[in-house]
């Protein structure tokens, strides 16, 4: 059964007509940070109170699926809510990912003069929720794993305790998962999913949930010693990804023939603000790697690619809706690998940078989107801390010229309200045109077809 959502508008206003070659705010969506998605199975109660089929943190990870077809995931659950320190308060919540509808239609009322009024309507549609699961055991810490396995089907949960003390990180077959990163395989059959955890980088059937393949990352991106507790697993490691800071992005060539992870920050043994990129070969799982130095943000949410070489980069800080204060950056970046360094097996320090062909020695600014939300008439209280996932959609005829869209989706943590105030799962579209991205070779997903809706 399909769920219908009422689409929202937020009062905008256009800053530049339609026909320039400018990248232009042209609709934004919102759903309402209660409502739940379309898995039943899993609506009681997790540990904290919270529903476990809540509708939330969906702007994640935003993948393109052809259409208007679009794959957006939350991360590993509700973990607001105090309830259990020694866990970082995290939940039994099942990781998934949800299919979505995101259709534009014309806004008969647009009126450029008029604030608040907007070129296109957006109506976000719910169709598909497949939750996410191993045909082989997983690890569970006592009382953590999930009460719709099986003997042939164990499910991910977002519980920081679910791993094997006694392996690396990365070891493929530990519970706990914090998907961050997704894109959709160009015959649209599976998922590509990064994890914050191990960090993982995972393929998933998208009819069944099923994991697939998990790809081996090298070593130095492991902790060798594991907690349930964030911090604990700073201060007792050396080396690898930081606690909640792993494999944060994820881009797929337009062919579909390899992938691009991005660390959300540095290695604990690499330099602060020198973030690595590992480029994957889908087939043979072979990795190549190189770095990136934030710009004025203090992480990256997203990646995402323009060709085979160039990509955008999410940039931002954590500040705005969802963190109570002003949002300060949201910026999207041009970057192109074409001449970097291969950094395997290197640790980015004092000796080893000044030797590296950083990507970041060739970013653009494409995007400031803060600046962009803010012309439009949305207050920088009101502008999402999260903004994580970014994808591109269909082109659009505009008075006979075609353009290009852009959407970028919010992570509301799953709360619904903050402070009092409305903390909704967003969508901006933004429309721009052959000259704003030269090289775009735009990703093409063959359909598919789901039969149910609660899926996994």
């Amino acid at each position: 059964m399909t769920k219908k959502i009422l689409p929202f508008l937020i009062p905008l206003l256009i800053t530049a007509p339609l026909a320039q070659a400018e990248v232009n705010l042209i609709a934004v969506g919102k759903i309402d940070g209660s409502y739940q998605d379309l898995s039943p199975r899993t609506a009681p109660a997790l540990e904290s109170g919270v529903a476990g089929n809540i509708l939330g943190g969906v702007g994640s990870g935003l993948a393109y699926a052809g259409g208007n077809t679009f794959i957006a995931i939350p991360d590993r659950g509700p973990n607001a809510t105090a309830y259990n320190s020694n866990v970082d308060d995290t939940t039994s919540y099942i990781p998934r990912f949800q299919t979505f509808n995101l259709s534009l239609a014309v806004n008969p009322n647009y009126d450029a003069l008029t604030v608040g009024s907007m070129p296109y309507i957006l109506s976000p549609e719910l169709t598909a929720t497949t939750l996410l699961s191993n045909a082989r055991p997983l690890t569970y810490a006592v009382n953590g794993a999930p009460a719709l396995n099986t003997t042939s089907k164990y499910y991910y949960t977002g519980r920081s305790d679910n791993f094997n003390p006694a392996r690396k990180s990365t070891s493929p077959f530990n519970g706990r998962l914090d998907p961050e990163g997704i894109r959709v395989a160009n015959d649209g059959k599976s998922v590509f999913i990064t994890d914050e955890y191990g960090p993982y980088v995972y393929q998933f059937s998208r009819t069944t949930g099923r994991m697939i393949k998990s790809f081996k990352l090298p070593d130095y991106y492991a902790i060798k010693n594991l907690s349930a507790i964030g911090k604990d697993e700073i201060s007792g490691n050396t080396s690898g990804r930081m606690a909640n800071k792993g494999m944060e992005a994820l881009a797929i060539s337009p062919d579909g023939t390899t992938l691009f992870g991005m660390m959300q920050q540095n290695l604990i043994q690499d330099t602060k603000k020198y973030i690595r990129i590992i480029k994957i070969d889908i087939a043979t799982g072979a990795t190549v790697e190189y770095a990136y130095k934030l710009t004025d943000g203090s992480s990256v949410s997203d990646l995402l690619a323009i060709n085979d070489h160039e990509f955008l980069v999410d940039e931002r800080d954590g500040a705005g809706l969802g963190d109570g204060t002003s949002a300060v950056v949201k910026k999207l970046y041009k970057i192109d690998l074409t001449g970097a360094t291969d950094i395997s097996g290197k640790t980015l320090d004092a000796a080893t940078i000044p030797t590296v062909t950083l990507v970041s020695e060739t970013a653009t600014p494409f995007l400031d989107v803060l600046a962009k939300l803010v012309a439009n008439g949305i207050p920088a209280t009101q502008i999402p801390a999260k903004l994580e996932g970014v994808a591109f959609g269909p082109d659009l005829i505009v008075n006979g010229a075609t353009k290009h869209t852009l959407l970028i989706a919010n992570d509301n943590d799953f709360l619904p309200t903050v402070g009092g105030v409305a903390n909704p799962n967003q969508f901006f579209v933004f429309s721009f045109d052959d000259i704003d991205l030269p090289n775009l070779t735009p990703q093409t997903v063959a359909p598919l077809a789901l039969d149910k809706s609660d899926r996994g």
